[in-house]
């Protein structure tokens, strides 16, 4: 389901307040200004009509005259429409109903008599996005809401029901089964238990007593919870978790509500930020405790402050700490500097044009409204920015009297800990079997009957084929036949190749660089994320980690690295690899931005001593400490969230050399690294490392740039590059080489570096997890994009997985996800999400190929097939990212439209053809990978090597 961003700033990210595709006559918003209230417009009335120049939108409130629905009309010139119905569905007690209600609705109506209408619609349409959240249904739902006797059917299928393992035989156990079951067993298996506990209301009697819309507490309460212990916790002794959770205002209160958001910004975010200097510096802890910060989801708003990966030894230590805290901004406040620097923020999000516009505005406005807030005041962002500067200038302490007003003096506050158990899941396991069997003990002979029958009947339900017919469709003939051109000009700056593109970027300057790592030594390479993800919080130059932290919020929109695998688009066996720096900037900062790229490049000589400085400071042993902690803590959280990636990561790792390279940079084997690294007491070796690494990647010889901008300030963004080109290179000239020869090629990303040593071989491995559910993953070698079987890969992954894996895993298996994907570097992955079944799923897949191979699908499936990879080859592109798959990739305008040509040229022989030809048994190699609970099976099956 969609995730609720909790901080302000997060909503704000994917909002594009700039039209980049208005029309030169009257625009959308222009057009929607002359609706007058009170008139009548297809059966609704008219309310109130009001310009939001900040979105370049008018917004048209309506109310529907026959059933008083609300509806609101964003108009604006943007080609990515968005259509969403959301439903007030608050929770009245802990059975998780309105979820299932939630998935239920999406599983047919009278006018839509359809098995899952919402998954087939993903098929029939070129929609971007569609997901669900909160019962909130975004972008494209057609579907009337009308209950049914199948209704019934899916209710079980959906929530939770008893059925036999075996639905066809009486004499296989009972047990739990459900789509939603197996979701938020998945969800309570995480680390992260408390973001459930009491963050997000909805499962759990505790948390509707614990924040419910009633009479302010007259004291604080505590609780306490237990959790699974984390194998891959950064200090083993170390997993107990802290929160203080505070209950701040109501959400329809707008103003007060951007107050506090911006208020929990400026307490937790980055390492100027008070809770961050009390709580992360002193490595109490590992990091913040995942539900850390505003969460205004809720009629009533909360904040919470806490900390996980701490000794309970400490947990007193740690309520002093943030008492103290709160004691200490209420005295002193907030930098200036701060403050303008998160403004700032707002600015760069208010310049930056997102191609999710439409989904971001309606996250944004859906909890405010859905409690009867007015949804346009929360859309006016500039009047409330000067409201809130006011309110500084007329009181310096208004923050502080915030602080004073709800934390200091409220009594309304829950702390809760969490420690670890060892018998966790043992406990939860024989709570569910105790459960199960008591529900089996009161069941009649007529119950199991009945019971059976039902397994029966829901099972001969799924088994059929629907008729889809009733739905609304798109045809393959109606998709445009040739991509949009997107000019670029090629050019150098400093001996550099440099691509510039010039985009209606409303006033931001966007500039990435790729430094290639091919002489980078293998001992090292996996060490590279690490230091990209440091590389930018270490301080540089005369500035110190939070000075520098102050000055990329003050002068830029954020500056990252990243590893980048690049695979060849001819041979899967070459490949480029590299980092990619990343940054923007306003307009009028261009300078301060490259000026602190260039500090992060060289090294600057201390004009006193003539001794040199690290630039970055890779001297700052405590600093990197706190950062590897809080990496590696991310990283283990972060198995739970994406354990089909890490699945489908480590499955494909001895199929191509990519492959392998990405399992180093971001599979299980960076995370047991990192873990390693965390657990070093010394980490002299590692800073050692560091400055190797960054002589080898951050070498003009071994560059190339992009800048995206507008034509009038395109001049001026290559006279920037320009000149930080001849800053670093003039830098660079003074030192001694790292080596007396350095492995030169060329900067042309289709000229990849290859393996002529890597030999593709099959490998089965299993990661035995402390989760209630497995992440299944099967992937074979193929062929590389540029191939003519590429093209009906993708549509046969796209087919097999709507018409055939997700009856199989989702539907009938009760998995919460599954399908299969064709990736750009010619892998194709099956792969199954919070699934209750394991070497089952693995029988699912190779039952999808056999499916394909005996062409048991119609020239519909074929259509719809290519109607949703087209939705993905279209989808909208962002000014910011216009010209980048030519410059990473290689892949040009040409190469995109002979794949265009190849995607209607699919034919159902070339389906076949490809599945037996690829996915066949014997036919290629393949890998498979598990991550999930103990499974003897597996354990004693020699073919399997267990982790």
């Amino acid at each position: 389901m969609f995730r609720h961003c909790k901080v302000f700033i997060t909503k704000l990210k994917n909002l594009s307040f700039q039209g980049s595709w208005r029309s030169r006559g009257s625009s959308a918003g222009e057009r929607a200004l002359q609706y007058t209230v009170g008139q009548k417009i297809h059966g609704f009335t008219v309310k109130e009509v009001t310009a939001v120049p900040d979105l370049f939108l008018t917004s048209v409130k309506l109310s529907h005259d026959a059933t008083g629905a609300q509806y609101l009309h964003a108009a604006r010139d943007d080609s990515n429409n968005l259509f969403s119905v959301q439903f007030r569905t608050t929770p009245m007690d802990s059975t998780g109903v309105t979820h299932i209600l939630e998935h239920t609705v999406l599983c047919g109506s009278q006018r839509f008599p359809c098995r899952d209408p919402f998954f087939k619609m993903l098929n029939r349409s070129l929609s971007t996005f569609m997901n669900t959240s909160r019962t909130f249904y975004s972008v494209i739902n057609s579907t009337s809401i009308g209950c049914e006797k199948d209704m019934l059917f899916f209710f079980r299928q959906e929530g939770w029901r008893l059925e036999h393992k075996t639905p066809t035989d009486p004499s296989s156990r009972l047990m739990f089964k459900g789509v939603v079951f197996n979701e938020m067993k998945g969800e309570f298996s995480l680390l992260l238990l408390l973001h459930v506990l009491f963050v997000n209301a909805r499962y759990t009697h505790k948390t509707l007593r614990l924040f419910p819309s009633q009479t302010h507490w007259d004291k604080p309460r505590v609780d306490h919870v237990t959790c699974r212990p984390d194998a891959l916790a950064p200090d083993p002794m170390k997993q107990n978790t802290l929160c203080m959770s505070y209950l701040l205002g109501d959400i329809t209160d707008t103003f007060e509500t951007f107050t506090l958001s911006l208020l929990s910004s400026l307490m937790i975010s980055g390492p100027n930020s008070p809770f961050y200097k009390a709580l992360i510096e002193p490595e109490i802890g590992s990091d913040f405790s995942s539900s850390v910060g505003f969460d205004g989801s809720t009629r009533q708003a909360s904040f919470t402050i806490g900390l996980q990966g701490m000794a309970e030894a400490d947990t007193e230590t740690v309520k002093h700490i943030i008492a103290q805290s709160i004691d200490d901004i209420i005295a002193t406040g907030f930098e200036e500097e701060q403050i303008e620097a998160l403004l700032h923020k707002i600015e760069i999000q208010m310049k930056h044009q997102s191609t999710s516009f439409g989904l971001a505005l309606a996250s944004y406005i859906a909890s405010c409204w859905n409690h009867d807030g007015d949804p346009v005041q929360l859309l006016k962002i500039s009047e409330n920015v000067s409201r809130f500067r006011q309110c500084l200038k007329e009181n310096p302490r208004y923050l502080q009297d915030k602080v004073q007003h709800y934390f200091k003096d409220n009594t309304h506050r829950l702390t809760l800990t969490m420690s670890p158990d060892e018998r966790f899941l043992e406990k939860q396991a024989e709570a569910e079997e105790q459960k199960l069997q008591q529900k089996i003990q009161n069941l009649s002979d007529a119950d199991h009957k009945d019971i059976y029958e039902k397994g029966l009947q829901l099972l001969a339900v799924q088994s059929t084929t629907q008729d889809a017919s009733c739905l609304p469709a798109l045809k393959v003939s109606d998709i445009e036949p040739i991509i949009p051109y997107t000019p670029v000009q090629l050019g150098t700056a400093g001996g550099v190749p440099v691509q510039c593109c010039e985009q209606p970027t409303n006033g931001m300057v966007y500039f990435r660089a790729m430094c290639n790592l091919n002489s980078l030594p293998e001992d090292l390479k996996i060490y590279v994320p690490l230091f990209c993800s440091v590389i930018t919080k270490l301080g540089c130059g005369e500035l110190d980690y939070r000075q520098q932290a102050q000055r990329i919020e003050l002068k830029t929109g954020g500056m990252s690295v990243s590893p980048q695998i690049i695979p060849d688009t001819d041979d899967l066996d070459l490949y480029e690899q590299g980092i990619i720096l990343s940054s923007s900037c306003l307009d009028r900062n261009l300078p301060d931005m490259f000026q602190l790229w260039s500090d992060i490049f060289n090294r600057l000589t201390d004009a006193e001593s003539s001794v040199y400085i690290f630039s970055p400071h890779f001297d700052d042993e405590q600093h990197l400490r706190v950062l590897v902690m809080m990496s590696s803590q991310e990283l283990s959280n972060g198995i739970s969230y994406s354990g089909h990636m890490y699945a489908m990561t480590r499955a494909a790792r001895t199929l191509v050399p990519t492959a392998d390279l990405q399992e180093t940079f971001g599979g299980m084997d960076q995370v047991k690294f990192m873990k390693s690294i965390a657990e070093m007491t010394d980490l002299t070796s590692v800073l050692r490392k560091l400055p190797w690494i960054k002589r080898h990647l951050l070498n003009p010889e071994n560059m190339r740039c992009a800048v995206n901008a507008t034509p009038q300030k395109m001049s001026d963004a290559a006279g920037e590059v320009e000149r930080f080109m001849g800053n670093i290179a003039a830098n660079r000239k003074e030192r001694k080489p790292v080596r007396p020869t350095v492995v030169e090629r060329a900067l042309d990303p289709q000229a990849a570096s290859s393996e002529p040593h890597f030999k593709p071989c099959q490998m089965k491995t299993y990661f035995q997890l402390p989760f209630n559910v497995n992440f299944v993953s099967e992937c074979v070698r193929t062929v590389p994009f540029s191939h003519a079987d590429y093209a009906s890969l993708c549509i046969l992954a796209r087919m097999m997985t709507a018409k055939f894996l997700h009856g199989e895993i989702r539907e009938k298996g009760g998995a919460y996800g599954g399908g299969a994907r064709m990736g750009g570097g010619g892998l194709f992955s099956f792969y199954s999400y919070r699934d209750p079944n394991s070497t089952q799923t693995l029988s699912a897949f190779r039952g999808g190929v056999e499916w394909a191979r005996a062409g048991k699908f119609t020239q519909q499936d074929i259509n719809e097939a290519k109607l949703s990879v087209f939705s993905a080859v279209d989808a909208p592109v962002a000014p910011s990212d216009k010209g980048l798959g030519c410059f990473l990739n290689g892949i040009t305008d040409e190469l995109k439209q002979r794949y265009r040509e190849r995607l209607f040229a699919v034919t159902d022989k070339n389906l076949i053809d490809v599945a037996g030809r690829y996915l066949g048994v014997g036919q290629q190699t393949c890998g498979v990978a598990i991550l999930g609970p103990e499974n003897e099976s597996i354990r004693k099956d020699p073919s399997w090597v267990v982790k």
